[in-house]
């Protein structure tokens, strides 16, 4: 009778995942897509590049071979999964760095998070994560590059969305402005006004000198959980902001938004939601994670339903949107 090798081979995959993690995460730091990319396509000119040892570099490009960053046949070469991996615009390169770097030292602590619901990021680091990247300029910035990296599926938020009659649209929590610098470029005859905290605005200011022009944007210093918001546009974007709290902040939020828009305006909020009918395993991940940085969570549709008509707010339809992602369409229910 045949041994059935289906199970524990699954196991031991989940075990070992963290080994693929760690071996992306240093080859990446250590350089090695951009320098394949740049000609050094043998073991022996990689290791005079890095100065590692010449087995180590076989022996770590063999696995990456394996993890489709790099394929081989007369030398390596960078694949398009190892392309997203260089130093250079619009890559991944620094999402890869904060996840296994920072993040994957807070989820070393998950098990604490799991079973107490404290911050696995603040216990490694000493600080809940906002106000460790106010304290670490570097990794702040390259939290926000990481953010930009995972903005790939903004282009698809104009197509899917028509946003042709707005005039004002106005990002709550925008960061470096991508997703409303994306919209503005697809109504070039809407302003915006993006509202975030002041030691972000510099990074959108910069990031709108270089795409749709500081002429068509307003930059709004606040807190967007006490302080007055835009009042009467015609959109409010919210992407990516609720999964980072719990319940009662997310009230404070929405009963913000709520009181600054008109009975005309919608907000669009994007998140990924969770489901329990087996599917959305990056959702599920995304919402651990989230648990595990600072107590936030990813919710169900229903449940963001009913945190949404707590402020007064109602779903009107949910438009489908790349990589797990979903753009909810709220109005104000009727008074």
């Amino acid at each position: 009778m045949a041994t059935d090798t289906g199970a524990p081979r699954a196991a031991v995959d989940l075990i070992t995942a963290a080994w693929r993690t760690q071996a992306v995460f240093a080859a990446v730091r250590i350089g090695l897509p951009d320098l394949v990319a740049a000609g050094r396509t043998d073991d022996a000119s990689l290791a005079r590049a890095t100065g590692m040892d010449e087995d180590v570099v076989h022996r770590l490009m063999r696995l990456l071979v394996l993890l489709g960053v790099f394929t081989r046949d007369d030398g390596y070469a960078v694949t398009d999964v190892g392309d997203l991996l260089r130093d250079r615009p619009g890559s991944l390169r620094d999402m890869c760095l904060l996840y296994g770097d920072e993040f994957y030292a807070a989820w070393g602590q998950a098990e604490d998070a799991f079973r107490t619901g404290a911050s696995g990021f603040e216990k490694v680091h000493g600080l809940p994560l906002i106000p460790y990247l106010r304290e670490h300029p570097e990794a702040a910035d390259r939290f926000q590059r990481a953010l930009r990296a995972g903005n790939f599926f903004f282009d698809s938020v104009p197509e899917e969305i028509d946003f042709s009659a707005d005039r004002h649209i106005v990002d709550i929590a925008g960061g470096g402005g991508h997703l409303l610098s994306t919209v503005l470029r697809a109504v070039p005859r809407a302003r915006g006004t993006l509202v975030d905290l002041a030691h972000t605005l510099p990074i959108a200011r910069a990031h709108f000198e270089r795409t749709v022009g500081t002429d068509r944007v307003d930059l709004v210093a606040a807190d967007m959980f006490s302080g007055d918001l835009p009042a009467g546009a015609d959109t409010y974007l919210l992407s990516r902001v609720l999964g980072d709290w719990e319940d009662e902040p997310c009230l404070r939020l929405l009963s913000n938004l709520h009181a600054a828009m008109s009975g005309r305006s919608r907000l669009i909020v994007i998140e990924r939601l969770t489901r329990d009918d087996g599917t959305g395993l990056l959702s599920a991940l995304w919402d651990l994670h989230l648990h595990v940085l600072n107590g936030g969570r990813q919710r169900t549709l229903d449940a963001t339903r009913a945190l949404a008509r707590r402020a007064g707010l109602d779903v009107e339809r949910g438009v489908p949107l790349p990589s797990e992602n979903t753009a909810l369409i709220l109005r104000k229910l009727p008074v």
